[in-house]
């Protein structure tokens, strides 16, 4: 009997944890992107500004320890003219995803390659989906007055 009425609660605990785990809150960081984001549930985006630092797409999702001011600038540098995409890191953590506000899709490389390294402010429209973000970059200027360390490994 007793390994009958453990059996029949098993699938119980199950069920109770996904309804647990499914009604947590998001995070601090996605719920402010959300807020500033109200139409990521729609195809057009929103006009918005993202801070943060411009580097390669590797090694902040490779290694968590790489952040927004705190980065080994020789190796963005090493990666972004090794062709590794270009992203825009924000002290949050999220990533942004340069584009073109045309289609098909026109590289942003080139604008963005002088500012790699640097922790910018990028004006223009901002686009969610599904966790992921992106921004069409009308405007683009450094931040000098954000301090960066840039020899951390």
């Amino acid at each position: 009997m007793k390994t009958r009425s453990a059996i029949s609660i098993f699938p119980i605990a199950i069920i109770t944890l996904a309804l647990v785990v499914s009604a947590s809150p998001q995070n601090k960081a996605q719920d402010q992107t959300q807020k500033q984001s109200p139409a990521s549930e729609k195809d057009e985006g929103v006009p918005g500004t993202v801070e943060g630092l411009v580097r390669d797409i590797a090694c902040p999702m490779q290694n968590k320890r790489a952040s927004a001011t705190e980065f080994n600038l020789d190796c963005a540098l090493e990666c972004a003219k090794a062709g590794s995409p270009l992203i825009i890191l924000t002290k949050a953590g999220l990533i942004y995803t340069p584009m073109s506000d045309s289609m098909p899709d026109k590289s942003q490389r080139d604008r963005l390659m002088p500012f790699v390294g640097k922790y910018v402010k990028a004006t223009g429209v901002v686009y969610e989906r599904e966790g992921a973000h992106a921004i069409v970059i009308k405007e683009i200027t450094e931040m000098k007055d954000v301090h960066l360390i840039t020899d951390a490994k």
